[in-house]
């Protein structure tokens, strides 16, 4: 095999007038990578079962497919392909730019399987962590903590070590953009504003216009050389007694939220980012949307990844078979992954869910340690998802029920 030139993300390559055409390969195996993402011009194409792909004349392309990194080797034509899945630690910005936090969560990567970081660069309050060139969020105050002084260098840093980096943008959970803009937010009944139990407003997802403040910031976030961006609350709250731009309706929630990660998708694909989308553990086992928008097979065409949150002790009611989640971790995981799978009628390496790395709230108190893990990331083994994220709010990890 000739010389191969490694290219990551979205390169511009000279190729001359009469490269329209390519194959896609899988790097170890060299068989063809069917339904690979090719992006030129700001437009998405797909490769045939035989990796094959035929494009309009361009000297610029970019390169994804599911289960594999963003990274492409180039050889005559040929593009190869690494597999790749990631095993992740939920970072926060605070977690993310603490010396020793960081430090403990390199030492597990080192050290175990988990080879990603899921890292929240705008946050559940509203605020984003990096410099940005948005005026909204410095007239709004989204820009009152910068804690990422350098934000691509922190992601090549990151890189220069094989960490596959994830940002999580918390969505339409936004309390300085609705305190701003309180006709954008979501109402109660008697017309004030809505607040959740943490007291924060959130953005009515029916209303098309602050789409694009969200979808501004995970450009430059996406710019900055993430691997994946990931919508988190990206739904309506789950709360009675709210009211919308547009009629409260199952049709109206899901048209707004699929439309929604559509755009994204749109806005995003100069990028060649991977696109990810949390959704709510329950959503797996209905076929409607539990009132806030998420339902599997509408979401699912947008996203690369879905990513459930399949935390036991957030199954309050349990699963069929099993009224205790907490004494049936691995069923929770595969069960819930096997019934999403039923909906979206994609593969199951389109999913990659969270998995609790806590301790539980809700029934016995029981600590999450080495059997709750390994039993959870079993479930994910099993059904053959595209890897899961740990999640722990005060990044709290061991290597415990790790590989």
């Amino acid at each position: 095999m000739k010389a191969l030139a490694l290219l990551i993300g979205y390169i511009t390559l000279t190729w001359g007038a009469l490269t329209t055409s390519g194959i896609v390969l899988d790097k170890k195996t060299n068989k063809p990578i069917c339904d690979a993402i090719v992006i030129s011009d700001s437009k998405e194409y797909r490769t045939d079962c035989n990796g094959t792909f035929i494009i309009p004349q361009s000297k610029s392309i970019g390169i994804r497919a599911i289960g594999y990194d963003r990274k492409f080797y180039v050889s005559g034509g040929k593009m190869y392909l690494n597999r790749f899945i990631p095993k992740a630690l939920y970072l926060s910005s605070f977690g993310a730019t603490n010396g020793k936090i960081m430090s403990n969560a390199k030492q597990i990567i080192q050290n175990t399987e988990v080879n990603a970081l899921v890292i929240d660069i705008k946050m559940d309050r509203g605020q984003i962590a990096f410099k940005t060139d948005n005026p909204i969020a410095n007239k709004i105050g989204a820009q009152d903590l910068i804690l990422f002084k350098d934000i691509k260098k922190f992601v090549a840093d990151l890189h220069k070590e094989g960490i596959y980096v994830i940002a999580r943008i918390v969505s339409f959970k936004d309390t300085p953009y609705v305190t701003a803009h309180p006709e954008m937010g979501v109402h109660t009944n008697d017309g004030s504003l809505f607040k959740d139990k943490e007291g924060l407003y959130w953005i009515d997802a029916s209303h098309k216009e602050p789409r694009a403040y969200i979808l501004s910031i995970a450009s430059e976030v996406a710019a900055s050389g993430f691997d994946e961006i990931q919508f988190d609350y990206v739904r309506f709250p789950d709360r009675k007694g709210i009211k919308f731009a547009v009629e409260n309706t199952q049709a109206e929630r899901v048209k707004a939220i699929s439309g929604f990660l559509e755009e994204a998708r749109r806005v995003l694909l100069p990028y060649n980012v991977f696109l990810s989308a949390d959704i709510f553990g329950y959503v797996s086992w209905n076929d409607a949307d539990i009132d806030i928008g998420q339902r599997v097979d509408a979401l699912s065409p947008y996203v690369d990844y879905l990513s459930p949150m399949l935390y036991p002790s957030g199954f309050h009611m349990g699963i069929p078979g099993h009224p205790n989640p907490v004494q049936a971790n691995y069923e929770i995981v595969k069960q819930s992954l096997d019934q999403a799978l039923k909906k979206s009628g994609t593969s199951p390496m389109a999913y990659r869910p969270w998995l609790q790395a806590f301790r539980d709230y809700a029934f016995d108190r029981r600590i999450y340690g080495a059997q709750e893990i390994s039993d959870q990331i079993r479930g994910c083994d099993d059904f053959g998802s595209c890897g899961w994220i740990l999640w722990n709010p005060r990044n709290v990890y061991t290597q415990q029920g790790l590989k």
